[in-house]
């Protein structure tokens, strides 16, 4: 493996450094191919949600971590704790914003992603997950067909380059000034319905892509149980008979995307409702055999609350503003390139600075923006300091795999999840091949 595993690091590396798509996207394929020899497949969480839904899995949190920069080292960190804690409910995911700016599509987050897997020769599924594919609501509003459009394109883009996984976010077009719940939630489950159904339209064959809904904005008022079942008896009127639906769903429980960030630069404690998670995870399991809630926004929460989320029963909870911060704050982060991007920012996210806001603040709430124009330099840091960073936030991972109870779970994984092989989707719409010997039936 010696020889591969170092060529896979350069392919990484080439793949960051270009700007020309059609050539990340033949790094991709080149890749795919090696994965697939390697045992490693992208795969769909579907059927191992649906066990949950099922009440045949219980106890446990899957983690899902978005990367926004370093990708490549922590993923193959995330894959070394899952390989010594046997674990495999574990996804990777980023947002539609994320993508935008960091500079990772689709084809080379998914490409990273793997490539890790192979370094750290990882063996079986590997859930990639297209986070927020949100509704803009001003652009809804102005023209809904194009704004659909667009996130089909962008859904199928995804789907081609192996997220087997996609959140649907069309909670942003939740209308709380409407008189009933239904017409509150009802533009949010007719689009997230349309929105699924061109999902099973382009699937490929053999895989059931895992689909999540979202009922309450993150950041905005808690969710209630009328709120999900009314969202679900919407979607289930709107989907078309006979196919599949959403596997999760996401409520809204106290937290925010990032944290709310203080004058001194520290995060305010968020006052997260765990009995509301814990019963909305309940009812979405007993009613609807959905595998549970999800939770966004919850990696920069205090380390005592973790271990409440596997208690509360809670399906998945989504991590990403705190491994950013670990990047930023570590002290092998060289502070000569920190200081570079936050000169970059005072001229760069000017606008985004409010009126009286500390310095502390506004590069808090900025400095992501910043992931992707030195998203070269970052990858281009000595090998020796990459490896340390990584090597700290590794401690995370571990913590948190434990915490949320993900350990010893690689068997159930593979009980329930089939490998496929995916055939170019250019060529044979669609196909797919089971693996043999492998994966649930």
């Amino acid at each position: 493996m010696g020889r591969r595993s170092k060529d896979i690091t350069d392919f990484v590396k080439d793949l960051i450094a270009i700007e020309d798509i059609e050539t990340k996207k033949r790094i991709y394929k080149k890749i795919l191919a090696i994965t697939y020899k390697q045992g490693i497949y992208p795969s769909s969480i579907h059927d191992f949600y649906s066990a949950r839904g099922r009440g045949e899995l219980s106890g446990f949190t899957a983690p899902a971590i978005n990367l926004r920069s370093m990708t490549y080292d922590l993923a193959r960190a995330i894959f070394r704790v899952a390989i010594r804690n046997n674990s495999g409910a574990f996804i990777f995911e980023i947002a539609k914003s994320e993508m935008g700016y960091t500079a990772q599509p689709p084809c080379e987050y998914s490409a990273v992603i793997l490539a890790a897997a192979i370094k750290e020769e990882y063996r079986g599924p590997v859930f990639i997950q297209a986070d927020h594919t949100q509704v803009n609501l001003k652009k809804f509003k102005e023209a809904p067909e194009e704004e659909m459009d667009y996130l089909k394109a962008l859904i199928e883009e995804a789907v081609e380059f192996g997220f087997y996984n996609i959140d649907i976010d069309s909670s942003t077009l939740v209308d709380l000034t409407q008189a009933t719940v239904k017409k509150q939630q009802e533009l949010n489950f007719e689009t997230c319905a349309k929105l699924t159904q061109f999902i099973r339209r382009i699937e490929p064959r053999g895989i059931t892509i895992s689909v999540g809904g979202e009922i309450g904005e993150v950041g905005h008022k808690n969710s209630t149980a009328e709120e999900l079942r009314v969202f679900m008896e919407g979607f289930k009127e709107r989907l078309r008979k006979g196919l599949a639906g959403i596997s999760k769903i996401s409520v809204q429980t106290g937290t925010s995307h990032g944290g709310v960030v203080l004058a001194d630069g520290s995060i305010a404690q968020a006052a997260l409702d765990f009995d509301t998670l814990k019963i909305l995870s309940w009812l979405a399991r007993s009613e609807y055999g959905l595998s549970g809630a999800v939770q966004h926004g919850a990696s920069t929460l205090p380390s005592e609350a973790f271990h409440k989320f596997a208690e509360c029963e809670t399906a998945e909870v989504h991590l990403a503003t705190e491994f950013q911060n670990m990047i930023y704050d570590s002290r092998h982060f060289p502070q000569e390139l920190k200081e570079k991007i936050y000169q970059w920012l005072k001229v760069n996210a000017a606008s985004e600075r409010k009126i009286g806001e500390t310095d502390e603040q506004f590069f808090y709430k900025t400095r992501k923006k910043a992931l992707g124009p030195f998203k070269r330099e970052i990858i281009g840091l000595a090998d020796s300091l990459r490896d340390a960073i990584a090597a700290e936030i590794e401690v995370k991972f571990e913590f948190l795999f434990k915490q949320l109870n993900v350990i010893n779970k690689k068997e159930l994984v593979d009980k329930y999840v089939s490998l496929k092989r995916v055939i170019s989707r250019k060529r044979k719409q669609g196909a797919a091949v089971a693996h043999d010997g492998q994966g649930a039936d």
